[in-house]
């Protein structure tokens, strides 16, 4: 059963002048630490972390909520499988919002696709209850 779909798309660019302005703050506003060893100190570190943060804000629109007080940036985390799969890992007030959507006897569970071209990253979220 489908709880809710999400696509955001981030321009990569947006990125990286939040990364040079602001720095760490806004890596450790936006970002787990898991998140940050994975993308930091890469030659495509900005668009690394465009497609995580495109992931966030589809998967805040999943769950009806947008970012704010239901869903947090760091309660949305993007992990990769050691193959590569990329998948999401949903903690906090976030969890709580996906566990309120899910039917009694169900389990909420997201699938995630991510997608990058030239300066634009983009991700689409599912949620499900299986």
């Amino acid at each position: 059963m489908i709880l809710g779909i999400g696509i955001d798309l981030c321009d990569t660019r947006r990125i990286a002048q939040s990364l040079d302005r602001f720095g760490q703050r806004f890596l450790d506003r936006c970002f787990t630490a898991a998140e940050q060893a994975a993308c930091v100190d890469r030659a495509d570190t900005a668009q690394r972390l465009a497609r995580r943060y495109a992931a966030k804000e589809a998967a805040s629109k999943a769950l009806g909520t947008g970012i704010g007080e239901f869903a947090g940036l760091k309660e949305l985390e993007v992990i990769s499988a050691a193959n590569g799969k990329p998948d999401l890992r949903i903690t906090g007030a976030a969890a709580e919002t996906l566990s309120a959507m899910t039917p009694d006897g169900m389990t909420g569970m997201a699938h995630i696709s991510l997608t990058d071209e030239g300066d634009l990253a983009q991700a689409f979220v599912v949620l499900e209850a299986r």
